[in-house]
């Protein structure tokens, strides 16, 4: 499994950014997705997951009301909306697909794209 985001960069206070998450060689046809971030000098943290076709999603206590999580099964994309970005937001942005989204984490990762939130 192949995991490919983008999307990442510099952005102002209270500005927005989408990151995307392109999965290829999946080995099952049905799959949770997720993302993690992980700031400088701090452990790596739950963002956001989502369950095959959308229909569960789950967010970390941080960036509830301000991230939107998304995903096109046809395409085999996810998405992050970020909005209201706060410095506090800089990090590394992994995204993650497991069997379900119990146990997202625990599967494959991407290679992380870079997130700064400054002005």
């Amino acid at each position: 499994v192949q995991l490919v985001e983008s999307g990442g960069g510099l952005v102002q206070p209270g500005g927005s950014l989408r990151l995307s998450c392109a999965a290829s060689g999946l080995t099952s046809s049905t799959y949770a997705m997720g993302w993690f971030r992980q700031a400088p000098r701090k452990d790596r943290e739950f963002v956001a997951a989502i369950s095959w076709g959308g229909s569960r999603t789950i967010y970390g206590d941080s960036v509830k009301g301000r991230f939107t999580i998304s995903i096109d099964n046809a395409k085999n994309t996810g998405y992050l909306q970020m909005n209201s970005l706060k410095p506090e937001d800089t990090a590394i942005y992994y995204c993650a697909t497991a069997a379900n989204i119990a146990t997202i984490g625990s599967g494959s990762w991407g290679q992380g794209t870079q997130v700064t939130v400054s002005s």
